[in-house]
């Protein structure tokens, strides 16, 4: 791969910023991009596998929008780029800490592993970094 790893920190659980961290993620994976996801604070309650994907989001207008129109589900997009593309993803272990959560909790085969916020930041130093 030539183009700089894309690093996505993911801690709003607003629908819409989920949604654009799939679709991010999915289509930089899917363009022969390393992806490397990191989901922490509120994201992390969408990645709740038992939770249906009605209920799953939070968010404004546009999450309403979002689910009127059936757009893809971003649990969906993320396993996609998975599929079918060089991505990855880390739960933060403090949220999973103080949330009283462990890995079992969350949508199955989708996470690579828990990891802490210094180790993500020091591997991201090499690419390009976007918060969500």
């Amino acid at each position: 791969m030539t183009s700089q790893p894309l690093y996505i920190l993911l801690c709003s659980g607003e629908h819409e910023k989920i949604q654009m961290a799939a679709m991010m993620a999915s289509v930089g994976a899917v363009s022969d991009r390393a992806v490397h996801v990191f989901v922490s604070m509120n994201a992390m309650f969408a990645f709740d596998k038992d939770a249906p994907p009605a209920e799953r989001y939070r968010g404004g207008t546009f999450s309403g929008l979002l689910k009127e129109k059936g757009v893809p589900d971003a649990i969906n997009l993320f396993e996609q780029g998975k599929m079918l593309g060089d991505l990855k993803m880390y739960v933060c272990s403090m949220a999973l800490d103080v949330s009283g959560w462990d890995e079992n909790r969350l949508v199955d085969g989708l996470f690579d592993e828990a990891m802490g916020l210094t180790k993500f930041l020091s591997d991201a130093e090499g690419g390009q970094f976007v918060t969500l």
